[in-house]
């Protein structure tokens, strides 16, 4: 009894993983939802009482290193808890983002994907340093003007339009000079075009080729000023 009752309570401590050789190693071949979900809430009890031992000022850091280790290899077994309850049909504990909570009922900052740091290691040496860098990088990224009109134009060139010189070289530029030529040949063989059916002639068109002309700027507003002035005396 005293056996287990010490047991027991390094367990809660953190100091030995009592749960661990009870649990199935391969987790795949667990075919039972409540099973999973029992050997699932089992890792979460372990990392709540870890997350609240690295805490312990008295640790070195050789010890809160390794204690971090564990975190994470219990945070990743907890994930494969979670595929293998979904793939079972089970709800998918991972749509909420896979928040964990130690035992005060407080979440745990950076229970997420990857390697975390948790408690007491994030403040190790070379750990705090790329913790400051990540900080003082989000704050410029912050306190950066938005860019101005000006700033968008000058990354505006010939590129950003689809030019790429680069791309024309000789051979291409004569092949598509022989295509052009091809094409121009080939309309001048086959003629005008006839009109479709149901389109009507130009008023004065004699049907002999020639070019119509266009009026100038000056005919066409000398033009509407005589009809303006038409108007004006039809109303009269």
């Amino acid at each position: 009894m005293l056996f287990r009752f010490r047991e027991a309570q390094a367990a809660d401590l953190g100091i030995i993983d009592a749960g661990r050789a009870r649990r199935p190693r391969v987790i795949t071949e667990v075919d039972s939802i409540p099973a999973c979900e029992k050997w699932r809430g089992q890792v979460l009890k372990e990392i709540s009482r870890k997350v609240s031992r690295i805490q312990d000022p008295a640790l070195s850091d050789y010890q809160i290193r390794d204690l971090n280790d564990e975190i994470n290899k219990l945070m990743r077994e907890k994930h494969m808890w979670e595929v293998q309850i979904r793939n079972l049909g089970g709800p998918n504990y991972m749509r909420g983002g896979g928040k964990v909570y130690d035992e005060a009922g407080r979440e745990i900052p950076g229970a997420g994907r990857g390697y975390r740091y948790f408690g007491r290691a994030r403040e190790l040496p070379g750990v705090k340093e790329l913790f400051e860098a990540a900080a003082k990088a989000k704050r410029e990224e912050e306190e950066k003007p938005l860019e101005e009109r000006a700033d968008l134009r000058r990354q505006v060139n010939a590129a950003y339009y689809g030019y790429a010189p680069g791309e024309e070289d000789d051979e291409l530029l004569e092949y598509e000079r022989a295509r052009e030529e091809q094409a121009r040949k080939a309309l001048q063989k086959a003629g005008p075009p006839d009109a479709p059916p149901g389109w009507e002639p130009l008023p004065g068109d004699t049907g002999d080729g020639r070019v119509w002309e266009l009026p100038t700027l000056e005919e066409v507003q000398r033009e509407l000023i005589e009809r303006r002035r038409q108007r004006l005396l039809d109303q009269l």
